[in-house]
C-alpha cells in the first residue's frame, strides 16, 4: 500500500471522541499536525484537545465525507466503526489502516478462524447458532467454558461463564439473541498483552510484553515488564504470524492467555492503541500514541522502544475516583490522567495513573491496598 508522508501542520481526522482519541491528538499535535474529531458526543473528550469538531454518529456519511475532505490522513479509536462505511473512506480518502482488519475483527468467529488459519495458537472453539450446537459445544469443549456473542460486547458484555449445565437457559437466551462463540475455558496463570506499531515498508515495533489483571472483566492493572518466564519472544512471533495474515497499520495490541503450564494462547485482538498500553505515555520513550501516529503520517518508526523504568498503570473507574479523588495531591509521585468524561459512572473508565517504580511488586502491593474498599 502506498503511504502518504504528512508534513508539519497537515491534519489527521480522527474517528471518535474518547480517550484513545485525545491521547492521540495529543501526540498529533505536539508533533505539528493539526487535528480534527468525529464524534456523537457534544462534549467528548477529544474536541477539546482537537482544531476541529465534527458532531455527528460515526454512520453518518455526509459527515464522514466531510472529515475526509477536511484530512490529509483519517484513522480511529475503537474498532465499533460500520465496517462498510469505512471501506466507502478507504476507497475516496487517505485511511492507510484500511477497513479489512475492522471488518474482521467484528466478527468474533472469523477473527479466530483467521488467526487459526494464520497458525497462531487459539483456545478450541465451537461455532454456536442452536441448541444442538449449545449441546455438541459442551461436549466438545467441556465445563467450564465460555460463550461469547459473535458481534459486539467489550469489558465483558455479551459473555457467559458456563460452570455447568444450570446455565444453560441463560446460553439459550443469549443464543437467540445473536449467534455466538463457545471457547474452552483457560487455566489462567497471568494474561498479558503486546502492544506494537506497523509502519510503512513492513517497519514493525513492539512496546515490552504487559502483564495485566482484570476486575469484572474491566481492565485494572497493568504491570510492566510483565513478570513471565521468556514468553515476550513467542508472542513476538504469534504476533508475527498474524500480522502476515491481517493487514494492520499504526499501533494495536494481542491480548494472551498464559495457562498454568506456562502455554501462551492469543485471546483477542485491538486494532487501534489499547488501555494497557498506556504506560508508555511515561514508562517509555516513545508512547503507543506516538508511534500511532508517526505511522498513519507516513513517518518513520524508532528501530525499538526503550522502557525507561518499569511501571505498574491502574485503571480510574468512576468508583475509583470517588474513593482516591483527594488523594491525588499527596502523590505527586502518581502519574494521573483525566480523561475528561463528563458523566461519572461507578464501571466507567475515567482515567488511569502510572507510576514509575524499581519495585514492581512492592509498588503494586501497595497500589492494591490504596485500591482496598473499591467494590465495597
Amino acid at each position: 500500500m502506498t503511504f502518504n508522508k504528512l508534513n508539519m501542520g497537515d491534519t489527521i481526522g480522527i474517528i471518535g471522541g474518547g480517550q484513545l482519541g485525545k491521547m492521540m491528538a495529543q501526540s498529533a499535535q505536539k508533533m505539528g499536525y493539526r487535528v480534527i474529531v468525529l464524534d456523537p458526543d457534544a462534549e467528548c473528550p477529544t474536541q477539546y484537545v482537537s482544531h476541529a469538531f465534527i458532531h455527528a454518529n460515526y454512520d453518518d456519511e455526509k459527515a464522514l465525507n466531510e472529515l475526509g475532505e477536511r484530512s490529509d490522513v483519517i484513522t480511529y479509536e475503537f474498532e465499533n466503526i460500520d465496517a462498510k462505511q469505512l471501506k466507502a473512506l478507504t476507497e475516496k480518502f487517505n485511511v492507510p489502516q484500511g477497513y479489512e482488519a475492522i471488518s474482521l475483527l467484528q466478527d468474533r468467529l472469523t477473527e479466530k478462524e483467521t488467526l487459526s488459519e494464520a497458525g497462531a495458537k487459539v483456545v478450541p472453539f465451537v461455532q454456536v447458532t442452536s441448541p444442538d450446537d449449545l449441546n455438541q459445544a459442551i461436549q466438545t469443549l467441556g465445563f467450564p467454558l465460555v460463550l461469547k456473542t459473535r458481534f459486539g460486547g467489550y469489558d465483558g458484555k455479551g459473555q457467559i461463564l458456563m460452570q455447568s449445565s444450570e446455565q444453560i437457559e441463560e446460553a439459550l437466551t443469549l443464543i437467540s439473541q445473536q449467534e455466538c462463540v463457545a471457547e474452552q475455558f483457560v487455566n489462567l496463570d497471568k494474561e498479558v498483552s503486546l502492544t506494537v506499531t506497523i509502519g510503512h515498508d513492513n517497519q514493525i515495533v513492539f512496546f515490552p510484553l504487559q502483564e495485566n489483571e482484570h476486575q469484572n472483566q474491566i481492565l485494572f492493572k497493568t504491570i510492566v515488564p510483565a513478570r513471565t518466564n521468556d514468553i515476550e519472544q513467542q508472542a513476538q512471533q504469534e504476533v508475527q504470524k498474524i500480522s502476515n495474515a491481517i493487514h494492520f497499520v499504526g499501533t494495536f495490541t494481542v491480548e494472551f492467555f498464559v495457562d498454568q503450564s506456562g502455554e501462551l494462547f492469543v485471546n483477542e485482538i485491538a486494532p487501534r492503541p489499547h488501555n494497557s498500553g498506556h504506560y508508555s505515555i511515561e514508562a517509555c520513550d516513545f508512547s503507543q500514541f506516538d508511534t500511532h501516529i508517526l505511522a498513519v503520517a507516513g513517518q518513520d518508526l524508532p528501530q525499538s522502544i526503550t522502557l525507561l523504568k518499569p511501571a505498574v498503570m491502574m485503571n480510574l473507574l468512576g468508583r475509583d475516583l470517588d474513593l482516591l479523588e483527594q488523594d491525588f495531591s499527596k502523590h505527586p509521585e502518581w502519574h494521573v490522567h483525566i480523561y475528561g468524561k463528563t458523566e461519572r459512572k461507578q464501571d466507567r473508565k475515567m482515567g488511569h495513573m502510572t507510576l514509575l517504580t524499581d519495585d514492581v511488586d512492592q509498588t503494586e502491593a501497595e497500589m492494591l491496598r490504596t485500591f482496598e474498599g473499591r467494590n465495597q
